[in-house]
């Protein structure tokens, strides 16, 4: 993603488990650590279902796992003209696009049937490992 935003962008990466921001961390090290240095990617410890709001607003966000309904908190972190990417449902899943609007108001459209891994809590990632 970050090679994607190119060299003014800013990619923020969320995952909940420590050890696997660490582990990414220093893999990202390894083989692109010119994005870390530069900026251009970080990667934070946090729920995803949240976001991270101290990084906002965002002109676009993708979640890679599935939200059983649309978190709040990331279209609130939308700018407006942002676009949120994320595969909403439980046993039918859609992947569903979010756009914010210049007055706010937020347009929403489903670009495909998917199957994603659900979007969970640490506790519950952690209690079936």
């Amino acid at each position: 993603m970050a090679h994607m935003v190119g060299e003014g962008g800013r990619v923020t990466g969320i995952e909940h488990i420590p050890e696997l921001v660490a582990a990414s961390l220093r893999n990202t090290q390894k083989s692109q650590g010119h994005l870390l240095a530069a900026g251009r990617l970080q990667l934070v410890q946090g729920d995803g279902r949240l976001g991270h709001a101290a990084g906002g607003p965002y002109d676009a966000i993708h979640v890679g796992a599935a939200a059983p309904t649309l978190p709040r908190a990331l279209v609130e972190q939308l700018s407006p003209g942002g676009r949120l990417v994320i595969p909403v449902g439980e046993h039918q899943q859609e992947l569903m696009l979010y756009d914010k609007q210049a007055d706010g108001r937020v347009m929403e459209r489903s670009a495909m049937s998917v199957i994603y891994v659900p979007l969970t809590s640490k506790e519950f990632q952690l209690s079936r490992a």
